[in-house]
């Protein structure tokens, strides 16, 4: 089973490949690997973001 990255872990990630990406020297393999791994990574953000959002609203309601 893969582990995924905590949220900061995957928003380094995301800085690197974006700095990797505006350098403009990826081999077009590379750079497509790059847009891949990044919508992945986006994606998993999104996810621990909108869980993060449920919780906090859970919580407020409770009180």
């Amino acid at each position: 089973m893969e582990k995924k990255e905590t949220y900061s872990e995957s928003i380094a990630k995301l800085r690197t490949i974006l700095a990797d990406i505006e350098q403009g020297e990826l081999d077009i393999d590379v750079l497509s690997e790059k847009v891949e791994e990044a919508g992945r990574l986006i994606t998993q953000c999104r996810d621990k973001l909108y869980k993060a959002n449920e919780e906090v609203k859970k919580i407020l309601e409770e009180l």
